[in-house]
């Protein structure tokens, strides 16, 4: 359980949303629209993409479950130094190094947006306003993703491949100089709390697993699956829209979940992710692929702050390490899942996530009567 103490209450939520954009949607998923520029270029092929972008997801898990059972490493110290780390780690993949370096630097990325992650969560559950503080925070992600999408865009072809790591670097460091002020302080073991409903929080903890398996089908695979000879910005296009959705899509969430419960909006926000990764299954058109990626992107980051949300009400803020690691687990499997169908293309993976998220929706629909 982490206590998040600021002099400037108010301030908090937007340095926090500050912190997450840098951290996830540009630390964490500017690779996605990077990666075909890469393969491109000819840094890397395929396979080695996907070994580099496994390597990532395998850093946030190992960050998330070590502040999970290590609460008492997440203070101020830790958050500063995985922002210093996350920024290095960048600049550092315009080395035109091996491969198997590049996956090291993503680990080190992973570990880092995971510690950066879990430190802004907590400014939200520790609000005095806690849902409206994390529907500022969460909304952070969707910017940094549509922020990630423009920057692919704009460089093109004409900026080398070296420069944009370089630039993803300094735009992160731009992001995380407000978010350094937030003071993240550690609480002692004693300080958690137990769980109200262990039933209610053993189902939490399985369907925000299953979201994390079946959410990364779609966020790993969305740009790669519209990339074709002549439209290779269309699948860009779509991580822009992905992040333009998702940044007011907390607050959005956040208004659902007053007027009815967190834990109904968690089930219809499952149930919309759901659609997300049947649209792209049924059909290859663009206006399909338009819808997939407006509504992927206006439930993911809801889906995480409705989550830690639930979680915060049955066990306190430390729930958000906790469900982290689960997640962060269930992004490690996603690709391993799916890899096998990849041959045939990629209408067979994203019909497997759809299953997975009905699984997820199945299980919010359970906690929900709990």
């Amino acid at each position: 359980m982490t206590t998040v103490l600021n002099s400037r209450p108010a301030v908090s939520p937007l340095r926090a949303a500050a912190g997450l954009a840098a951290a996830m949607g540009v630390g964490r998923f500017v690779y996605t629209p990077l990666m075909p520029v890469l393969i491109s270029a000819g840094r890397i092929d395929a396979r080695a993409g996907a070994t580099i972008a496994a390597a990532n997801y395998a850093g946030y898990l190992i960050g998330a479950v070590l502040l999970a059972r290590r609460p008492d490493l997440n203070g101020r110290t830790a958050f500063r130094t995985a922002a210093a780390a996350l920024v290095l780690s960048e600049a550092l993949m315009a080395w035109p190094a091996p491969a198997a370096v590049a996956a090291v630097l993503r680990l080190i990325a992973g570990i880092a947006s995971a510690v950066l992650f879990i430190g802004c969560a907590s400014v939200a559950a520790g609000h005095e306003n806690r849902r409206r503080a994390a529907g500022i925070a969460f909304g952070g992600i969707g910017g940094g993703i549509a922020l990630t999408g423009l920057l692919a865009m704009a460089a093109g072809t004409a900026v080398p491949w070296q420069v944009m790591w370089l630039g993803v670097a300094a735009l992160t460091a731009l992001l995380l100089a407000p978010a350094l002020r937030l003071e993240v302080r550690p609480a002692t073991r004693t300080a958690a709390a137990a769980a109200r409903s262990v039933r209610a929080w053993r189902l939490l903890q399985g369907t925000y697993f299953l979201e994390g398996l079946g959410y990364i089908v779609i966020g790993t695979f969305l740009v790669a699956a519209l990339q074709s000879p002549g439209h290779r910005s269309l699948g860009t296009a779509m991580w822009v829209v992905v992040g333009v959705a998702a940044a007011p899509a907390t607050l959005l969430w956040d208004l659902i979940a007053r007027r009815l419960s967190p834990e109904t909006a968690l089930v219809l926000a499952l149930a919309l992710q759901c659609v997300s990764a049947i649209l792209p299954a049924a059909s290859t058109g663009v206006v399909s692929a338009l819808i997939s990626a407006a509504l992927f992107g206006a439930t993911f980051t809801g889906i995480t702050m409705l989550a830690i949300e639930v979680g915060g009400e049955l066990t306190g803020p430390g729930a958000a390490a906790t469900l982290t690691a689960g997640y962060g687990l269930g992004q490690v499997l996603g690709p391993l899942v799916v890899t096998p169908v990849l041959g045939d293309g990629y209408g067979t993976a994203f019909a497997i996530a759809a299953v997975i998220l009905a699984a997820a929706t199945a299980g919010a629909l359970l906690i929900k009567r709990t």
